[in-house]
């Protein structure tokens, strides 16, 4: 047996899908991230502008980088009960509903790098994070297509999929691409609340409801609650419509976690960050920190629950983080208490003073 298959196999047997595709990527692949930086769609991840030909070339930085094992594992999990009590509103993506799968992937990745030494090679895995782009890498290797919705698709499981990717020194043949599958269906365009699918297979981070709820660490723009919704992490919409997810799994022996995919946003609130921390150990709710899943609660509850909200709002008025107080005055203005929010400013430096002034405007 060679060591690509090899690899593979260790790599079925601890769960995961394996497939290979070769270190260098298509042109137009290529061609089409540097347009989406240039257009500044990558919105506040810098990180990902930094040095883009070494996540389009890897094996400048690795020369032995010959072929790429891309990894999948599905997590497409039937939503589990709401637990009773405490104030459950809004949703959460659905590939939080567990621990966070970047815990449970790396002891694999690390375990699969041992093998490849014995193997009389070098690897290096990744899973969401380093100079690799997963999801062009997962394109290539001819085993599914990238979606409209710009989300790896698979015939035998649709979008559910966590990807890691496996940088070998084995040489691979080049794989035929995979026929897109998405036809003349628009249904993810059609359903995207905030319009982020820009063009087929693009998204425009700049306008997602999750890059605004997970990654952006700051105020949320005015102009975007309404588009957010209910979504208090992340957003499922373009999947949820997916015909393809008709066929989705979900991973055996792991099982949702009610308390994730349904918290209380009352906790949001009352904890202390490093109470949040323990009780949200191994979550991706942990990376986010209870500061920015505080201010996604208010936007939800602005548009869901107003009573809910007023009985939080003093609270949130009271946050010890600028972030929560800015986005709780804000909240209040459009809750039709603008007083609450002038007792606020003076406790807000001048971004979060400007923040609560425009929601007068918007929300007044």
């Amino acid at each position: 047996m060679n060591p690509l298959a090899e690899l593979i196999v260790a790599a079925e047997e601890r769960g995961f899908e394996a497939h290979v595709a070769p270190a260098e990527l298509p042109e137009a692949r290529r061609r089409a991230f540097l347009a989406w930086l240039e257009r500044g769609m990558h919105a506040g991840m810098t990180y990902m502008a930094r040095n883009p030909e070494a996540r389009l070339h890897p094996q400048r930085r690795f020369p032995w980088f010959k072929s790429a094992l891309v990894l999948s594992l599905p997590y497409g999990y039937a939503p589990p009960p709401r637990p009773a009590g405490g104030l459950r509103r809004g949703r959460v993506a659905r590939y939080a509903w567990v621990r966070d799968y970047h815990l449970r992937t790396e002891p694999h990745l690390r375990a699969l790098e041992e093998l490849c030494g014995r193997l009389g090679g070098t690897c290096r895995g990744y899973v969401d994070h380093g100079p690799v782009l997963e999801t062009a890498y997962a394109e290539a290797t001819g085993a599914g297509w990238i979606g409209r919705n710009g989300l790896w698709l698979q015939v035998r499981g649709g979008s559910y999929q966590h990807l890691a990717v496996l940088l070998t020194p084995w040489e691979a043949e080049t794989p035929g691409p995979h026929p897109d599958r998405c036809g003349s269906c628009r249904a993810c365009v059609a359903h995207c609340p905030t319009g982020a699918i820009v063009a087929d297979g693009v998204v425009d981070a700049r306008r997602c409801v999750s890059y605004w709820t997970i990654e952006h660490r700051g105020l949320v723009p005015l102009e975007l609650w309404e588009g957010i919704g209910d979504w208090l992490f992340g957003c499922d919409d373009c999947q949820t419509v997916c015909p393809w997810n008709r066929f989705a799994r979900a991973p055996k022996g792991l099982e949702p976690d009610p308390e994730l995919a349904w918290p209380d946003l009352e906790a949001f609130f009352t904890l202390s960050n490093r109470a949040f921390a323990r009780r949200y150990a191994g979550s991706t709710f942990v990376r986010s920190g209870r500061p920015r899943l505080a201010r996604n609660a208010l936007v939800v509850l602005t548009g869901r629950d107003p009573e809910a909200l007023g009985g939080l709002l003093p609270r949130a008025l009271a946050d010890p983080s600028p972030l929560v107080r800015a986005t709780a005055a804000a909240a209040a203005v459009r809750l039709g208490r603008p007083a609450d929010a002038e007792r606020t400013l003076a406790q807000l430096d001048d971004a979060g003073r400007a923040y609560v002034r425009q929601a007068s405007e918007v929300f007044g």
